[in-house]
């Protein structure tokens, strides 16, 4: 096991404000601000190394070991379920999970209810906990699509300022949580480099508190 800590941030923008929190706390790495294509940085002198993933890829990285600590979405964590502890609220990338549909639409309690989404598993949990029955259909992309094409009767999706609903006549129903960026650890590199952690995840809450 490396003596650097090594953690994955999620490619752009929100991974932009997580490294702004490392770098206030004192970890910073300045290659990593420079336009270029490389995707891992080192700080000799702090043992630190990022490097950039895809967001969804972050918690696989944290878990599989390949990263010590990584910065992943609420969401990502709730929908993958990954065998990770969860450290740190960064109090980044501030969203809510909601549900949505078409301005004039009026739910039917008695038929099945059709749910678009990319995140099956908070749908499938959220809509267990209130007893309804549903018909989850998985999109990758364009969620807002499902119900003005009639192939859904609601959406679950994040929802940060409510313009792309507003745009396309769809309103939130109902939000199910808020959301927002959290330092997870894989679990060996928690036992093995405890010191290490805990002494950066100290400093990060004196630098977030200041």
């Amino acid at each position: 096991m490396s003596d650097y800590l090594n953690i994955a941030l999620p490619k752009g923008r929100l991974g932009e404000k997580a490294y702004s929190i490392f770098e206030k706390a004192g970890y910073d790495c300045s290659e990593i601000t420079e336009n270029s294509r490389k995707l891992i940085f080192e700080n000799s002198g702090k043992k630190i190394r990022f490097f950039w993933v895809k967001p969804s890829d972050v918690s696989i990285y944290v878990e599989r070991g390949a990263a010590d600590l990584g910065v992943a979405g609420k969401d990502i964590i709730l929908e993958y379920s990954p065998d990770v502890y969860e450290l740190l609220d960064l109090g980044i990338g501030k969203c809510r999970m909601a549900v949505a549909a078409k301005k004039d639409y009026r739910e039917d309690p008695e038929k099945t209810l059709r749910v678009a989404t990319k995140f099956v598993k908070i749908t499938r949990d959220y809509y267990s906990s209130i007893g309804r029955d549903i018909d989850v259909i998985k999109l990758n992309g364009s969620i807002e699509l499902a119900p003005i094409l009639d192939l859904s009767d609601v959406i679950v999706d994040i929802v940060e300022t409510g313009t792309t609903l507003k745009e396309n006549d769809l309103e939130v129903v109902s939000e199910i949580l808020p959301i927002s960026a959290r330092l997870i650890s894989n679990k060996v590199s928690y036992k093995f480099k405890f010191d290490e952690i805990t002494k950066l995840l100290a400093d990060l809450k004196k630098g977030m508190e200041g």
